[in-house]
């Protein structure tokens, strides 16, 4: 246990020191979130598929409850019931392309954690930094419960509870609880608790903060403190539904998987649950009463829970849908919290998106009509007003568009035609366009997935960390 005291130091100090522009100390944070003693009673499960190149090296870590899916390289790490999938990591001979240039790939690219406490935090690796091809690297850093580290490589950051990095290269930063940036690129910013910021270049700009009284509500971390609020009880209180799927080797599926499916074992299925062709469960994903239908998909940390899902939907990182109707078609965003309840429920017509990091958390019944966007934080049809728009609408902007506490700038057209680009890229991804021989994504391929198990060592000076271990097919 002594060892991974220290090996908590090590990472807090060097933390520290990236983040000595801002005076912060990130060891109570850290301190906190890690159960050392509950650390020995985790295992490792290392997930391996033929279709994606393999190459485990893990030296004097803790790796409770992770799991890798792809090449990895991690030294001196805890990452703690984390997620790192590496099943689009770019191959030697690919070919990026940046802004008109094409820039090849000279070896696989890899996964490379190097002193990072990961906290129950997913990381999703498909970089978009032609600094550095070859490696997606996250150093320095701790993420707190629930955060996202999506296609972001980091390095001496803090990045607080249920926060977003999607897509940008952060570096030396902090990024506050329930914060989503998208931005590209960011070096030595503060970003407040809360903040939605989707920045390309001069093409345009999209910010939202929300209410520091809202948001303590639903997420806030003291220092030194445990998160708290409504998302952590959100959690919490299904916690207990995950201990069987963790603790059985050999779990079978609820019901029968339909062709081009994938469900995956560590998900959890409760009640009268459906899914249709080419839909995609990742792990720790939880379905109560859901349906969903052909393409539609359910990604990591995600709740689905009475609530049906017609078609090709996404539902992003950390989404959470409860009490809803969704048309075909619908984006739910990374974290975002949709609460409908069985009085007042929820309805999305098709085409809709709903931006990363929304609470709809509904006192009266709702429905957002088709081809709308919704942000922000919404009760009612009054609240509703305040934070939508319709699409058609928002392409048409070409300059300024306030409403409520949303500010855009820039062409409209170019954010709905970026934002369309992108759902069609991860319904395509995840395999929803599967016809039974072409278009193979996720879904397919994560059939053919199995799991290898480590343990820790539960005794000794070394209690705690995995042993040194060298996988290589």
């Amino acid at each position: 246990m002594k060892q991974l005291g220290n090996l908590i130091d090590r990472i807090v100090e060097r933390i520290n020191i990236n983040l000595r522009d801002f005076e912060f100390d990130a060891g109570p944070f850290v301190r906190k979130a890690i159960p050392l003693n509950q650390l020995v009673k985790f295992y490792a499960s290392c997930g391996i598929t033929p279709q994606h190149p393999v190459h485990f090296h893990f030296s004097r870590s803790n790796l409770a409850g992770s799991y890798f899916y792809g090449k990895c390289m991690v030294d001196n790490a805890i990452l703690y019931k984390s997620d790192v999938r590496g099943d689009e990591l770019k191959a030697q001979g690919d070919r990026f392309h940046f802004k008109g240039s094409e820039l090849p790939l000279y070896d696989d690219e890899v996964i490379r954690i190097k002193d990072a406490c990961l906290i129950k935090t997913l990381v999703h690796c498909y970089s978009h930094d032609p600094e550095s091809l070859e490696e997606f690297l996250i150093q320095n850093t701790a993420s707190m419960h629930y955060a996202n580290i999506h296609g972001s490589p980091v390095e001496g950051c803090f990045i607080g509870p249920f926060s977003t990095v999607d897509l940008t290269t952060v570096h030396d930063s902090i990024i506050g609880a329930f914060a989503y940036v998208q931005v590209g690129e960011l070096s030595h910013q503060n970003v407040e608790p809360g903040k939605v910021w989707i920045k390309a270049g001069d093409l345009f700009e999209f910010s939202y903060a929300f209410p520091k009284k809202v948001l303590d509500k639903y997420i806030a971390i003291g220092f030194g403190e445990k998160p708290r609020g409504i998302f952590i009880d959100f959690v919490r209180s299904r916690k207990t539904d995950f201990q069987n799927v963790f603790d059985v080797v050999n779990l079978d599926a609820p019901f029968n998987v339909p062709p081009g499916a994938s469900l995956n074992r560590y998900a959890v299925v409760r009640g009268q649950s459906h899914i249709s062709e080419n839909v995609l469960v990742a792990q720790r994903a939880y379905l109560r009463n859901a349906w969903l239908g052909k393409g539609a998909n359910a990604q990591e940390n995600c709740y689905i829970i009475d609530s049906r899902l017609e078609g090709n939907n996404v539902t992003a990182h950390g989404g959470k849908i409860i009490h809803a109707r969704l048309g075909e078609n619908v984006f739910v965003g990374f974290n975002s919290f949709l609460h409908g309840t069985k009085d007042f429920p929820l309805e999305i017509g098709e085409r809709s998106i709903v931006m990363p990091h929304t609470i709809i958390d509904l006192n009266a019944p709702l429905k957002i009509p088709e081809g709308h966007i919704a942000w922000g934080y919404i009760r009612n049809a009054k609240d509703l007003s305040r934070h939508s728009v319709s699409i058609k609408a928002l392409s048409e902007v070409d300059g300024k568009f306030n409403l409520g506490a949303m500010k855009f700038k820039g062409s409209g057209a170019k954010f709905v035609e970026a934002f369309k680009h992108r759902i069609e890229h991860i319904l395509e991804a995840n395999g929803a366009f599967f016809d039974g021989r072409k278009n193979r994504g996720h879904a397919q391929k994560s059939q053919d997935i199995s799991f290898n198990i480590v343990h820790p060592y539960r005794k000794g000076p070394k209690k705690g960390i995995y042993p040194r271990i060298d996988i290589q097919p």
